[in-house]
This record gives C-alpha cells, structure tokens and sequence, in this order.
C-alpha cells in the first residue's frame, strides 16, 4: 500500500519530465520531486531520458547525483559528497525520513546516539519528532524507549529503490536460502520416514505380542477346563465305592455286636432254633 502512494505521488512528477527539455527544467524538476511529503522511491523518474541527459550538463550533474542519493543512499552519502546542491528544508527531512528506513533495518543503529549521528540531528528531542513522524506516515512502526534511550522498531514500509548492482547479490542470497531451505526439507522428510518406520514396526510388534498374549490366554483356559471336568469312569466308580462302604461298615457293626453280647448257651440253642427254622 505504501508502495502505491508513493508511486502515485510520483506520477505527476514523470508527466512533467517529458516537457523538461532543458536541463535547467529538469534539475528543478528534481528539486520538486524529492521535496514532495509523499514521494519515496524515484526509480522511474531516474530512468527518464530527459533526467539522465544531466549526465552531460557540467553545471545540472550534481542534481542526476542528488536524485541517485535519494534512490538509495543516506543522510551520511549526501554529507560526505562535496558537490551535491544544497538542501532546502523539504528536502532535508525528506532525506533523512529515507535514511532512517534504511537504518531501522539493524538493531545495532537503533539507539539515540548512534541515530542522531547518522540522520545529523543536535538533540533527542529532534529525532524523537523524526521517528514520531515518520510512524504517523506509515513509513515504519515503532516505539520510542527513552529510558533505554533507543528506538524499537518492529517493521519497516518498503520504500527504497535497489541500488545498482544489488540485484545480482540478491539473486546470489536467495538461491542460497533457497538451497538451505531444499535441504532442510529433505532432512524433514527423511525423518519423518524414519519416525513412520519406527511406528510401523512397534505397532507390529504389539500385534504380534497381543496374539500370542491371547493364545496362551486361550490355551490356559482349556487346561483349566479339562481339569475341572469328571471322568466317565469316575463316577460308577465313586457310586460302587461307597456301596461297598456301606456293606462293609453295616457287617462290621454286626460283628461288632455279636462280640459285645454275652455268649450264652440258651441264646446260643435259640439261635439254632432260629437257624433251622
């Protein structure tokens, strides 16, 4: 989103280069251009024949120049180039509102100190108003820490043009991490392999050990029943047993009886009798 207002403020900017003929025009042409509140990425006005014509003025270059600046360098490009024009008040917070988007980018430059440095501004205070302004735009979000005396940055609108030569180092670092995540990939995949082969052979070994679980179960159960389960045999014989018992004691008894009782010739002759009888 930021991307496309920044490209639609810089519409009218490259509908005005092609009537700027003279470099005079097209210098001042620049010169509106990167002081405008909403224009960011220049790109596109850079590659319009009539500015990259100032190429070949002595007198307008440093302009082509300062519009490179603007693209893609910083606050510290421009202080450190002796020839470049002069920068009017826009212009100014408009580069240094661009440089603190590149800077945002690394922690290690996020502290008061180390952005006042870089952005050239006397006071916190100053760069506490910088950052407040540039969050109010959507140009990045991020949190002022006094305490800490830093500046928490969470994210960061993309709003700088690619610098000559960045996109062959890009493409080197993206295939990179494009090989680093293929392997890391192939490194999940045979792992996860390996824990579904695991699985596979725990789950058969269960199998295996609740069959043979079950069947000893099932062979226990048959003993036990066959154990419990009379004879045919057994029960005539228990029956003859006990009948033979019981004759056995009632003769006992019997002689157990005569034996006790007196012997006398009288009962003896009247047993006789009996006898006959």
């Amino acid at each position: 989103m930021e991307q496309t207002k920044a490209l639609d403020a810089l519409a009218p900017f490259l509908a005005l280069s092609k009537s700027a003929t003279s470099p005079r025009a097209a210098a001042d042409l620049i010169t509106r251009a990167t002081s405008a509140p909403n224009t960011f990425v220049f790109a596109e006005l850079l590659q319009t024949p009539q500015i990259q014509a100032l190429a070949q003025s002595p007198e307008f270059a440093p302009h082509l120049d300062l519009l490179h600046v603007f693209s893609y360098g910083t606050y510290q490009t421009y202080r450190a180039a002796s020839d470049l024009p002069a920068l009017v008040e826009a212009q100014a917070l408009k580069l240094r509102q661009l440089s603190l988007l590149t800077l945002a980018r690394d922690r290690a430059n996020l502290s008061y100190d180390s952005l006042q440095g870089a952005l050239d501004l006397s006071s916190a205070r100053q760069l506490e108003d910088l950052v407040i302004k540039a969050v109010y735009q959507g140009l990045l979000h991020a949190t002022l820490d006094p305490a800490r005396q830093a500046v928490q940055v969470t994210s960061v609108a993309p709003l700088r043009d690619l610098q000559p030569g960045s996109i062959p180092n890009m493409t080197a670092a993206l295939n990179a991490w494009s090989d680093r995540c293929t392997t890391t990939l192939a490194d999940l995949e045979a792992q996860i392999r390996d824990i579904r082969y695991a699985a596979a052979v725990r789950a058969m070994e269960t199998k295996t050990a609740d069959e043979k679980l079950r069947r000893l179960m099932g062979e226990l159960r048959d003993t036990d029943n066959s154990q419990d389960l009379p004879s045919r045999d057994g029960l005539p014989r228990r029956g003859i047993n006990k009948r033979a018992m019981l004759e056995t004691g009632s003769s006992a008894v019997d002689e157990t009886m005569e034996l006790d009782e007196p012997y006398l010739p009288e009962e003896q002759t009247k047993r006789a009798s009996k006898r006959k009888m």
